[in-house]
C-alpha cells in the first residue's frame, strides 16, 4: 500500500548500501555570500558530540547550517533557523521535492527555499554539501557512511552524526542535538516539551486508548511488514497509551531493528485490538483491508483500522519537531475511531 522504503525509517535498508557521491545534479545553485548571525549563544560552545564515527568538536556558533536525514531540517527550522542546504524529499515532497510542513516553516521565517542535496540515490553529494558553505552539517538520524562522514570532515565541516548506529537516534534526541549544536539548548528542550505535551494532551483526551493494543502493519506489493517498538512511529503510539501487541515480538524474524515481515499464512496471527496502518491512496487501502488475506487479520476482520492516506501523511507519521503537530490530530481521529470499534 506504500512505499516501505521511504523518506523514514523504513529507507533504513537502503541507505546503508549507498556509496560516496562526488558529483551530482542537483544543488548546483551559488551560497549565500552574507553570513547570517549565528542562532545561538557563544557561552554554549565549544560543545562535544560523541557518535558512532568518533567524537565531533564544535568551537563556535555555527552560522551556516545544512542537514541531511530526516527529522534535522524540521527540528533547525521549528528552532528559529534558515539551513542553507537540506535533502530533497522524493516522498512526500511533492514537484519541489520539500515536503509541505518544511514550506510552511519557511514561509512562516520569511526564506528561500534552501539549496537541495539530491537525495534520490540515498547518498550524499559531497560536492552539492561544500557548494553550500555550510559551517556545520547535522544528520542525527540518517544513513551517513563512514565515507561520507570522512570526506565531510575532511574538508573542514564538523558533522554531528548518528549517535550508536544508522537510522537508530531517537527522534527526541534528533531535536535536542539540533539545540546543542546550534547553542540553542534551552530553546530545544522547550521545544520538545511542547511536542510531549501536544501527545499527553492527545493521551488524556483519549482515555481508552491506554493498554489497548495495537499492530502498525504495511502490506506493501504481496509483503506484509510489521514495525516493531523500536520504530519511532511505533513509540508514538504507545506514548498515547497503546501496547504494542504481543503478536508483533512474537512474530519478529530478526532480520531487521525497527521492522519484521509476515507470511500470508500467518497473517491470521497478527493479533491486536486495533491495527494502525498506511496507504498513498484509498484505492490501494480498500483494496487490501477487503481481500482474502487482509480479512485473515483479526483487527481488520472487525474493522478496527485506524488508516493514515496520502504520500504526504505516510510521509508525515514519523515523528519530528514539525511532523508530529502537523499529523498527531489526524492520528488521534483514526485511532480513536478504530478504538471505538475495538471495543465495541
Amino acid at each position: 500500500m506504500s512505499l516501505h522504503l521511504s523518506r523514514f525509517g523504513s529507507l533504513a535498508a537502503m541507505a546503508v548500501v549507498g556509496g560516496l557521491v562526488l558529483s551530482g545534479c542537483a544543488g548546483t545553485a551559488e551560497p549565500d555570500t552574507a553570513a547570517s548571525e549565528p542562532a545561538g549563544s557563544s557561552d554554549a560552545f565549544p560543545v562535544t558530540f560523541e557518535h558512532m564515527y568518533g567524537e565531533t568538536v564544535i568551537e563556535e556558533a555555527p552560522e551556516r547550517v545544512a542537514t541531511w536525514g530526516w527529522g534535522a531540517t524540521d527540528a533547525v527550522l521549528a528552532l528559529g533557523v534558515v539551513p542553507v542546504a537540506i535533502p530533497s524529499s522524493e516522498y512526500g515532497g511533492g514537484d519541489n521535492l520539500i515536503t509541505p510542513w518544511v514550506e510552511d516553516a519557511l514561509a512562516d521565517l520569511g526564506a528561500e527555499d534552501p539549496i537541495l542535496l539530491d537525495n534520490s540515490a540515498f547518498e550524499l553529494s559531497v560536492e552539492e554539501l561544500l557548494a553550500a558553505d555550510p559551517d556545520v552539517l547535522v544528520a542525527s538520524y540518517s544513513g551517513l557512511t563512514q565515507e561520507e562522514y570522512d570526506a565531510v570532515t575532511g574538508a573542514g565541516i564538523p558533522v554531528i552524526a548518528p549517535e550508536e548506529a544508522l537510522w537508530a537516534t531517537p527522534w527526541r534526541d534528533v531535536i535536542t542535538d539540533t539545540g546543542r549544536a546550534l547553542g540553542l539548548e534551552t530553546q530545544a528542550d522547550d521545544l520538545l516539551a511542547d511536542l510531549d505535551q501536544q501527545i499527553a494532551d492527545a493521551a488524556a483526551e483519549n482515555p481508552e486508548f491506554e493498554g489497548t493494543t495495537i499492530a502498525y502493519a504495511d502490506d506493501d506489493v504481496d509483503t506484509f511488514y510489521l514495525y516493531l517498538p523500536a520504530d519511532p512511529r511505533v513509540e508514538i503510539l504507545e506514548d498515547l497509551g497503546f501496547v504494542s501487541a504481543p503478536a508483533v515480538t512474537e512474530l519478529d524474524s530478526g532480520e531487521s531493528t525497527f521492522y519484521t515481515t509476515v507470511s500470508s499464512e500467518n497473517l491470521d496471527q497478527v493479533v491486536a485490538d486495533v491495527m494502525f496502518t498506511q496507504a498513498e491512496a484509498q484505492a490501494d487501502l480498500d483494496a487490501f483491508l477487503e481481500s482474502d488475506r487482509g480479512q485473515l487479520i483479526p483487527a481488520v476482520a472487525a474493522g478496527a483500522v485506524a488508516p493514515i492516506v496520502g504520500e504526504e501523511n505516510v510521509a508525515a507519521v514519523s515523528p519530528t519537531a514539525l511532523t508530529l503537530p502537523w499529523l498527531l490530530p489526524e492520528m488521534v481521529k483514526q485511532l480513536a475511531a478504530a478504538t471505538a470499534v475495538a471495543q465495541g
